[in-house]
């Protein structure tokens, strides 16, 4: 593929090339005769362009445009960031080439692995190269360049240390001595619930990495949100010492994320540590990747092409040989998969050491056996959640978690349970405090009179309390007991281990050092209705993520569910009684597999207008084991087609949806159609 100053000649000439050596320039700075041709991926912005140019090498840049810099092209008139792919003796293109307008640094930030890992990436997700690599190398920052030393520091000796959070794991030594030797075995660990840190899951992923430097390889391990990687890298300071790991997250500053950057790429630290931005930091010689709690749907990336870190990782570790741990404290449907299919080994506990780990469970229903104190009927709690928590309080702190934040953010009519909707847009209606009339959650408008379009009722009534008011209404039925809120705006990193009651939205439950003495997990039934894929998935995991705070059973631990349906039976809440996430994630992949939705078969969702849904179905050559569904109304104006295929034909469809998506840019559509491949729920 060629490059020359005008786009259109450029284009025109891609046919029918054959090798030629670019001998002159159009200015005074003469091409190099050291491999004179740089094969260079333009950022264009456009699926249609996604592919590489050859450009002229001039004799200044001879030294520095080495494969993985950055440089700046002329492109269509403009100039344009990209990066040398490659250095060659001979052009395919027979006519003259443009030159490299200038470097931009000789620091090759992109690795070939890296480069090679985001090419899988952008084919798996019917993506394009340079959408990746946009999520992979984070921008240039001068400073963070110059002031960062270009040879590694020397590392002090390992500190002693013992893998003590490996004990329970019958399969674990063996894992560990695979790693330590060189080799890459791949599992899926369900980490137990500890409040020893020397046993908890930050320590247990540390442990792996440790083995891992010892081996002399590298390691990178990520998680979620912030909070864990605190966590993670107190770990690490234990088992490695300081100076050998460094944080890399998106919401660090320009220059501290590239800084963090350039330390994994010049070796100053082996252990890469973050949220999702860490999938591709260039570790040198990775010889282990690890992530954490697989469901969390902050490890699916909100840009094109909408990859899962879990993916990244995997093309990561295929392409550099290094080993795999996907741990959790439950099993994700795709992780149960990946097990299914021998991709990963499980390496779970012996039930007996499960179970002497754990907090004993308690199911309450909802509305049925409330207290009859008037301060805990308010608050909404039933008698076997009341006495849990006030036992609770004389020996430690008490977990609330509410699935909504806010005062009271869902309400109902009064008589016959109708959902509230504001009138003006039917969005739903919520009271934002205690007090003013109630207002819609979309678009702010007020509702002072109230009038349900089914049953004429004006009452309304709290269908999900949020945890502003459930706070207040604790603090009346334990009168003297401090309550603290963790939630949006205000999360809390720990608390302290007196009694006090902490209510907290899933997610942003904080961490007490001894452990909870008790847990309540209020309006189950919220979590279990939401009307997507992974309602039942995301249930358990929050609620195991909360349960798993709490003391276990013989320390007087207790976890109550309050809310869930009991004249039914829900998986879900079967396996938080039980503890057997295994057995939840395998009868979720069953029926998964029976209705063909990923992750044992690949799907594909097309929004946007009708029309332009339509069209692309049309247009899409599919495989023949390709079934459609669609298009359907998919909010204002828009709607939505779904397509599957068995896992075989994948590539096929990403490869069929990537030339769509370039057709569409070369007409230049003014109503595109928006791809995603396996999205995280379908509907949503």
């Amino acid at each position: 593929m060629t490059a020359t100053s005008d786009e259109g000649e450029q284009l025109a000439l891609l046919a029918g090339a054959r090798p030629a050596r670019p001998r002159r320039l159009a200015g005074a700075d003469p091409v190099t005769d050291d491999r004179p041709v740089a094969l260079v991926q333009v950022d264009t912005g456009l699926a249609h362009l996604d592919r590489p140019f050859e450009y002229a090498v001039p004799e200044s840049m001879a030294d520095g445009a080495e494969p993985g810099t950055r440089v700046k092209v002329r492109f269509a008139g403009q100039d344009l960031d990209g990066w040398v792919l490659e250095r060659r003796d001979a052009a395919e293109h027979v006519g003259r080439l443009s030159a490299l307008r200038r470097l931009v640094s000789p620091e090759a930030v992109l690795t070939p692995a890296v480069l090679d890992a985001a090419r899988a990436v952008a084919d798996r997700y019917a993506g394009t190269l340079g959408d990746v690599l946009r999520l992979a190398v984070p921008p240039r920052h001068a400073r963070a360049e110059q002031a960062l030393p270009t040879d590694p520091p020397e590392h002090p000796a390992l500190p002693p240390h013992e893998p003590r959070a490996w004990a329970p794991y019958v399969a674990g030594p063996a894992f560990l001595t695979h790693l330590r030797e060189g080799g890459a075995p791949a599992a899926s660990v369900l980490a137990l619930p500890a409040a020893d840190p020397t046993a908890a899951w930050p320590a247990l992923l540390a442990g792996a990495v440790r083995v891992a430097v010892e081996a002399g390889r590298g390691a990178v391990v990520v998680v979620p949100d912030h909070r864990d990687v605190v966590r993670v890298e107190a770990a690490l300071v234990a088992a490695l010492g300081a100076g050998r790991h460094t944080r890399l997250t998106a919401d660090q500053g320009p220059q501290a994320r590239y800084t963090a950057f350039l330390k994994a790429r010049r070796g100053h630290t082996p252990v890469v540590v973050g949220t999702r931005a860490a999938a591709f930091a260039p570790v040198r010689d990775l010889g282990l990747v690890v992530w954490w709690d697989d469901g969390d749907d902050l490890l699916d990336e909100p840009r094109a092409p909408y990859p899962h870190v879990r993916e990244v990782l995997l093309a990561r570790a295929h392409r550099e040989g290094a080993a795999v741990l996907a741990a959790g404290l439950t099993r994700s449907a795709a992780v149960a998969d990946l097990v299914a299919r021998d991709v990963l080994k499980a390496l779970d506990a012996p039930r007996a050491v499960v179970r002497a780990a754990v907090p004993a469970v308690h199911v309450a229903g909802e509305g049925s056996d409330l207290e009859r104190d008037p301060a805990v009927a308010a608050a909404h709690l039933p008698s076997v959640a009341w006495r849990a928590a006030k036992e609770a309080l004389a020996s430690g702190p008490v977990l609330v978690q509410v699935p909504r934040r806010g005062y009271l953010p869902s309400l109902t009519c009064q008589d016959c349970r109708r959902p509230a909707r504001c009138r003006e847009c039917s969005g739903p209606l919520g009271l934002p405090g205690p007090q003013g009339p109630p207002a819609c959650r979309w678009c702010g408008r007020v509702e002072t009179r109230f009038s349900c379009p089914a049953c004429s009722g004006s009452r309304l009534r709290s269908s999900v309390v949020g945890a502003r008011r459930t706070a207040e209404e604790l603090g009346r039925a334990f009168p003297g007991v401090p309550v603290e809120r963790s939630g949006a705006g205000t999360v809390l990193d720990e608390v302290g281990p007196g009694p006090r009651l902490v209510v907290a939205t899933p997610g942003a439950e904080p961490v007490a050092p001894e452990g909870y003495a008790a847990a309540l997990l209020l309006d189950a039934w919220a979590l279990l209705d939401r009307p997507t894929l992974d309602a039942g998935e995301e249930a358990l995991r929050r609620w195991c993520a909360a349960a798993a705070l709490v003391r276990p059973a013989s320390a007087g631990g207790r976890v109550v569910l309050a809310g869930a349906p009991t004249h039914v039976s829900v998986p879900a809440v079967e396996a938080l009684v039980r503890w057997d996430p295994v057995w939840f994630a395998d009868r979720e992949l069953d029926e998964r597999r029976e209705l063909a939705l990923p992750p044992t078969a690949r799907l594909a969702a097309l929004t946007g207008s009708r029309a332009a849904v339509g069209s692309a179905l049309t247009e899409l050559e599919l495989p023949a084991s390709a079934s459609t569904l669609g298009p359907l109304p998919h909010g204002p104006e828009r709607w939505r087609a779904l397509v599957t295929v068995p896992v075989s034909d994948g590539p096929a469809l990403a490869r069929e949806l990537a030339a769509l998506r370039a057709r569409a840019s070369a007409r230049k559509e003014p109503d595109p159609v928006t791809v995603r491949v396996d999205p995280r729920d379908p509907a949503s």
